[in-house]
């Protein structure tokens, strides 16, 4: 990463998150009402995540699946037509909405605008139909060079990779984004995100 792009990024993140928070607080008191008249049900999600360097940190979203959702305790990877997904969750997931509160973790610094997902720390990779573990994320390739960054609300991956590909390809596109981040290109994955926001296409195949 440039100089430039490392001087930049900080401030940027910082003064956009706060500009967002005050311009979609109305919206997070709809939000807010939808989702506890649906089944009277807690209204934020909050989760354990993993930041820079492996810092846990506690990332806030607006609950977009059914109350109790990991009974269990086993964390489950989100899929395309997901049934634990509530009917309210599904409009907040399509358009990115359930992640408006993750603007107070960037402007906290936990996390930034653009970078890989943030991963759950005891998060791994699971066969999709018995949920068995087939391998821990730490022995995937790319899983240590991720950690070098802040994790973001939007990045490579999230934008042009459907919502269940493999870890093992999108850590691929987060390394290809830590070895060739810049602001330039950090704006243009903001706006594409904005843009599939608006025509309500998050967790559809973006390629």
């Amino acid at each position: 990463m440039s100089l430039r792009c490392l001087f930049l990024k900080r401030p940027f993140d910082a003064a956009l998150s706060g500009f967002g928070i005050i311009l979609s607080f109305p919206f997070w008191i709809v939000f807010a009402l939808l989702i506890w008249f649906e089944d009277r049900g807690p209204v934020f999600y909050i989760q354990e995540r993993e930041g820079k360097a492996g810092r846990i940190f506690k990332a806030y979203k607006f609950r977009s699946m059914v109350k109790d959702a990991e009974k269990d305790g086993i964390p489950v990877q989100a899929e395309k037509n997901d049934p634990r997904v509530t009917p309210i969750g599904r409009l907040l997931r399509v358009t990115a909405m359930d992640e408006l509160p993750q603007l107070f973790n960037i402007f906290k610094g936990d996390m930034s605008f653009v970078g890989p997902r943030a991963l759950r720390p005891e998060e791994a990779e699971r066969h999709k139909k018995t949920g068995t573990q087939v391998v821990a994320l730490k022995d995937i390739p790319g899983y240590k060079e991720r950690q070098n960054v802040r994790p973001g609300l939007t990045g490579l991956a999230q934008v042009y990779l459907s919502a269940d590909a493999p870890r093992k390809v999108k850590f691929k596109y987060d390394v290809f984004y830590i070895r060739n981040q810049s602001f330039r290109l950090d704006l243009g994955l903001i706006i594409r995100s904005f843009g599939i926001s608006f025509k309500g296409k998050w967790e559809k195949d973006q390629k």
